[in-house]
């Protein structure tokens, strides 16, 4: 009989940028003040990407290269290669294009996958349904954002929220039981009115009108959206372990979107996880959409041990939220 095949995640790699906008700098820039954020987010700086013409793919190259570096893999052993980002370089060709020709992934193809802060969820169970089915090797799934390119810095709202950063997992076999083993998604379009970026698609395309009224950064209705991302990420996450006959003493390691310190708070507590089995890393950070996950990852690998449980949780815009459930391989 044939083990089964799963895809593990083999190498983890991270890349945020070197400048730090700081609660401080905030201060100066909008009405708030630096508890006033601490308190409400737990957010106390942010990594933003500077410099005329870079992009998105300016963080996943080098977290890829990361990653590569670890394994001790060449680019061009990639099969394919998927990007979870709001923020692509341009509309057209996909970031993931662009990724791969800097990268030398010569041999990967790739494209980019929409899903706001749960879109490394979402990329990687379709990542390793691309292992499992025994089509390919070597899937790469990154997630990555310039969120600073889309923030209004005089919205005090949002623009304390949000930084820039890039971190990609490696897919590979596994027929031991490790790596992904199950995962519940969900998707709620009627969110769309609360948490989107209006202007730039088909529906309102570029004018002088959607500059001029702000339409091409990040809007979001905080309280609809908070109250939505608690139930939601938490529900998400009860029912996968319900499903995996599962507790939260089960689990090593919570691995939640970071949002906001609240959020992830309560879906600790709905899992019955303590602070210290919880990936906290939005204090140093802020909210790097689809980056936040694997960011921990990248973080956090020296204190994984193989077969540890880790739940992955998100969270976001449209609305898009979910968990995974992992057994670490590495």
């Amino acid at each position: 009989m044939t083990k089964k095949i799963t895809a593990a995640i083999t190498a983890v790699g991270g890349f945020v940028p070197e400048d730090r906008l700081t609660n401080q700098d905030l201060e100066k820039m909008v009405d708030t003040n630096d508890e006033w954020i601490r308190t409400r987010t737990g957010i106390s700086e942010r990594r933003i990407l500077k410099g005329e013409g870079k992009a998105t793919s300016d963080m996943a190259a080098p977290a890829v290269l990361d990653l590569l570096k670890k394994r001790g893999i060449e680019a061009s052993e990639i099969d394919c290669l998927i990007v979870a980002t709001v923020t692509p370089d341009m509309v057209f060709p996909a970031t993931a294009n662009v990724v791969c020709d800097k990268i030398g992934a010569v041999n990967a193809w790739g494209y980019d996958l929409s899903a706001a802060c749960s879109g490394f969820l979402f990329a990687l169970t379709t990542g390793a349904s691309y292992i499992e089915s025994g089509r390919y090797k070597k899937v790469v799934v990154v997630g990555a954002d310039k969120m600073s390119a889309i923030v209004d810095y005089t919205d005090r709202n949002t623009c304390i929220l949000f930084g820039d950063g890039a971190a990609a997992v490696l897919l590979e076999p596994n027929d031991e039981g490790y790596g992904i083993l199950d995962s519940q998604l969900k998707t709620d379009g009627s969110g769309r009115y609360y948490l989107n970026m209006k202007a730039g698609g088909s529906a309102y395309p570029a004018s002088v009108e959607t500059v001029t009224n702000r339409e091409h950064f990040a809007f979001q209705e905080g309280k609809t959206v908070f109250k939505f991302a608690v139930k939601g990420m938490a529900d998400v996450s009860a029912d996968l372990l319900d499903r995996n006959k599962l507790t939260g003493a089960d689990i090593a390691w919570l691995v939640p979107h970071q949002a906001n310190l609240r959020i992830i708070d309560a879906t600790a507590e709905r899992l019955g996880l303590p602070k210290e089995k919880v990936m906290i890393n939005i204090q140093r950070y802020g909210n790097t959409t689809a980056a936040t996950i694997p960011l921990c990852l990248w973080e956090w690998q020296n204190q994984l041990k193989k077969g540890d449980n880790l739940v992955f949780a998100a969270f976001g815009g449209g609305f898009t939220w979910g968990a995974t459930l992992v057994k670490w391989a590495i």
